[in-house]
């Protein structure tokens, strides 16, 4: 790692690649807050919704693992380039069909490609992390993330304002399709960064993930997402019904949610450079276990979003944190942990949001808070995970004694 100030090249890769997670954050909350929109349209029932919505992470999964192969035959930029026009693109279609097939496909090529996209996006922010020689990953989320905030807050003035999903897609993918493409001629991979040695995928060559080693940080990526989609998908639903708010004011927690993880990742990159990983994924897994624990307590309201306030600042640091902690384990075959990683992000969102629900609706909701707060905070244990790796770790030499697969 050299402290250095970095070359314009990357500080031009590091642009564009922020300009494809803001796309892809508004892209991406344009669809999930526009669902009951989108049953309305096609007429969806409510027991046929539930297996639309749970096929786009599953297909996302897919997509996921079709990157690892693919990236073996061609750079992860222009996978990015190719793939995040036909996400925006799929959002348009789902918006503009007339028939319940024609949403299906929408949602199919939504599901593969948006999986392609995750993958290859986190891809880049690795490679760039590891040529910049010091933390940025968590820089690039918090452009996703003010991109879902863009998303939101456009779709709501959809909604205010009655627009047809037609006319509220078509000119913002308009305009965003052309910014990607444009900020892609920009992008940067191990195989195009410059450097004055050998790349690690040079020194690594055939270097194999170890699922072994990799466990761990999947763990951590599961835990995360189940804690991210209770919030996203109930946190209105228990303001209103268990802390008895205004239907109004029960809109509010997740858009304090989304701003306070924005605000966390804007400045996490800073905590990992003064107190290291392993400490700022500690204290992350503590916030966010505390912000449960006053969710699940929450006398009120107000109570209550503070409570989603405090998950905000402590969940926005795992997942970037861990896409990084697998780049460094497996320097020299980073593309390939990424995209294996990447499922665990979809496995989450599958699980957390049934989880909560059937265990609210079994028991009650102030308990199931409960059980995310614990698996947040066994993130806990795992934290050395995302400590520096040793040097020739992962590179061919001094690997450790696991079981290598693929």
């Amino acid at each position: 790692m050299t402290d250095s100030p970095p070359s314009r090249r990357l500080r031009h890769g590091r642009a564009s690649l922020a300009i494809s997670f803001f796309v892809q954050g508004a892209v991406f909350a344009l669809l999930v807050t526009r669902i009951p929109a989108l049953q309305d349209r096609y007429g969806v029932s409510d027991g046929l919704l539930p297996v639309f919505l749970a096929a786009v992470p599953i297909l996302a999964g897919v997509g996921s693992v079709g990157t690892e192969h693919l990236v073996r035959r061609m750079r992860p930029g222009l996978v990015l380039r190719v793939v995040q026009p036909v996400v925006s693109l799929a959002l348009l279609a789902a918006g503009s069909g007339t028939a319940v097939w024609q949403l299906a496909s929408a949602l199919a090529v939504f599901g593969l490609t948006v999986g392609a996209l995750d993958a290859s996006m986190n891809m880049l922010g690795v490679s760039l992390q590891r040529a910049y020689g010091r933390s940025i990953m968590l820089g690039f989320h918090a452009a996703y993330s003010l991109g879902g905030i863009a998303g939101a807050s456009l779709a709501w003035a959809g909604a205010h304002w009655d627009l047809s999903l037609t006319t509220l897609y078509a000119p913002l993918v308009a305009t965003l399709v052309p910014a990607a493409l444009i900020a892609s001629r920009w992008y940067l991979d191990d195989r195009s960064i410059p450097r004055t040695g050998p790349s690690p995928a040079a020194e690594a060559g055939d270097a194999a993930v170890s699922m072994r080693v990799l466990l761990p940080l999947c763990l951590v990526m599961a835990f995360a997402y189940i804690g991210d989609s209770t919030v996203s998908n109930w946190s209105a639903k228990y303001l209103e019904d268990v802390l008895h708010s205004s239907e109004q004011l029960a809109t509010v927690p997740y858009n304090v949610y989304m701003v306070t993880t924005l605000l966390g990742r804007s400045f996490g990159d800073l905590g990992v450079r003064r107190f290291g990983a392993a400490a700022v994924v500690r204290a992350g897994a503590l916030l966010a276990g505390g912000g449960f624990a006053v969710v699940a307590a929450a006398p009120g309201a107000w109570a209550g979003m503070a409570g989603f306030m405090l998950l905000g600042l402590g969940l926005c640091v795992l997942v970037p944190q861990t896409f990084a902690a697998a780049g460094r384990l497996f320097p020299g075959a980073s593309d390939a942990a990424v995209a294996r990683l990447n499922i665990f992000n979809y496995v989450g969102f599958l699980i957390g949001s049934p989880l909560v629900g059937a265990l609210g609706g079994m028991w009650n909701y102030r308990a199931a808070m409960l059980v995310p707060m614990v698996l947040v905070l066994v993130t806990i244990r795992y934290a050395r995970s995302f400590s520096p790796v040793p040097a020739g770790y992962g590179d061919g030499h001094e690997r450790p004694r696991t079981v290598d697969v693929g």
